[in-house]
This record gives structure tokens, sequence and C-alpha cells, in this order.
């Protein structure tokens, strides 16, 4: 069965781990690293014949569009991720539009190609913000990957449905492809471990991820998506003052990722979101 292989597209100091610490006025002061990184991720997929969808965001578009272009080039499917890396629910419907229409309008420039996908940064469509989902409509969008079915501090739908679905809104239907999560038997208590990636990736032994995707095909005849970010694969970075939580989340094994990515796309069968989704999205 395939799944879905994703990439988001951002620098290491972008991330809203380290939101309190580094503004966004100040990221054309830091050393971009994502030009490198990005173009090292599309070599390591080529070596495994897979391709992708790379969730853009738009302040990197903006600067290094030459990026955009190769990812598009190599046969890569183009998604936004937003302009700014902002929460979703902390900066508000008006300003929310504003900035995925930026973005989006953005990358169809650079590559020539209808965006149909987007993912909120931080996953931050949540009960607090799921009128988002009728602006992703309204703004031309057929498919978002925003929701994550778990309880966290930031993000998280915890009762959201686990596997891609379609969702009436006011403005139209909208294709959802939750962060995937294993359901788990833990005592008299029943959990969903997140096993789509990024930290998790990077916490849990590789062979958890790798036999709850193959469960999750196997058992429950469903897809599973992956993702991580270019930073990830980058133990080199530089290393920013943040609190304890902060740098945890961030730094924990960066120098295991690309091992365990390795592991992963040479066990499992991938291809891009839009792939992945067609009977349930029509594309024009």
């Amino acid at each position: 069965m395939l799944n879905a292989l994703t990439i988001d597209v951002e620098d290491y100091f972008q991330v809203n781990a380290f939101a309190r610490h580094v503004k966004q006025e100040q990221w054309d002061g830091f050393p971009l690293r994502v030009d490198r990184n990005t173009r090292h991720i599309l070599d390591m997929l080529d070596s495994f014949s897979i391709k992708a969808t790379f969730f853009i965001l738009g302040w990197v578009a903006e600067r290094l569009p030459e990026l955009t272009k190769e990812i598009h080039r190599r046969g890569h499917e183009i998604a936004c991720h937003g302009y700014g890396h902002e929460l979703i629910y902390a900066i508000g419907p008006g300003r929310f539009r504003a900035d995925i229409r930026r973005s989006k309008s953005l990358l169809e420039d650079q590559c020539g190609v209808p965006v149909n996908g987007y993912r909120a940064p931080s996953y931050s469509i949540t009960k607090q913000s799921l009128w988002a989902l009728d602006i992703l409509v309204e703004e031309g969008f057929k498919y978002d990957s925003s929701i994550f079915p778990v309880l966290h501090d930031t993000y998280g739908i915890p009762d959201a449905e686990r596997f891609p679905h379609s969702i009436s809104t006011g403005a139209g239907a909208l294709v959802e492809f939750p962060l995937t999560t294993l359901p788990l038997q833990v005592g008299w208590k029943k959990i969903r471990l997140p096993i789509a990636g990024g930290g998790y990736l990077r916490l849990l032994p590789v062979g958890i991820i790798r036999r709850g995707i193959e469960k999750i095909n196997r058992l429950e005849k469903q897809p599973a998506v992956l993702y991580f970010h270019p930073w990830e694969i980058d133990p080199e970075q530089p290393r920013i003052k943040a609190g304890l939580k902060s740098s945890f989340r961030h730094y924990l094994n960066l120098h295991k990722t690309e091992g365990k990515l390795r592991c992963i796309m040479g066990s499992l069968k991938f291809a891009p979101m839009r792939e992945v989704l067609l009977p349930l999205c029509t594309y024009q």
C-alpha cells in the first residue's frame, strides 16, 4: 500500500519551539541551511526512486525560488506551509487568509502549477481554529494535512478521525489527511501513539515506526503519512539558546534521523500525498 511521504520545508530557526527566542523580524539575520539540507533530501529520495510532497514555507520560497523550482523539476508535489510559520489559532481568520494567499500565489508563480495541499505550522488547526478549513476551501485548496489526532500542548484534536476523509465546510468539500497515530491498549487505558514522524521519529525506535505503519496498512487497510523537516537531518546546525523542553524537542537525536529515514524508505512504499489521495480528491 502507498503511504504519503511529506517534507515541511522550513529552517531550524523558524520552528515554534524557538518562537519566544527568535522573532520573525530576526530571521534574515540567521544563516540559511534549508537550501543545502533540502537538496540533500532530494538526492536521498532519488536514490530510493521516491517522490514526495514538499510543504514549503512561503518565506523560504521567496528567498530561495530556485529551490522550489528544483523540487518541482525533480517530479515532487509542491504544497503550501503558509508564509510566516505562525500558529493559526494565534493569528485569527484575517491574518490566516492573507498568509496562505500570499504563500500559495508565490509557490504557483514559481512552479507554474496549482498548489492544492496545505499543512498548518505546528499542526495548529485545532478545535479552536476549525474555521480555517472554510478559508482553505475559499482560497482554492483541495486537501489539508494539519489535524493531529493526539493530545499535545501546542496542537491536536484527540478524538479526530485517524484516516483520510472528506470534510463538508460552509465553503465546500475539503479532504483531510490526518497525521498518523497507532491505537494501543496500555493497561486499562487506550492511547494513540504518534508515529507520523518529526520529533516522534527521532524519539522512538525506528522499528516501532516501521512496524506501526505496516500494521495500519495490513490490518486497517489504510495509508499512513510520514513527515520530517530538512533541519532534522542536520546535526551540525547552530544551537539556539532556549528552554530545556524546547531544546529537547528540537535537538534530540538529530544525528540519527537520516539513518532512520533510509531504513523506513527502504522497507515501505511511499508517494506524494496527492497520489495517495486520488480516490478522494478531484483535481482540476
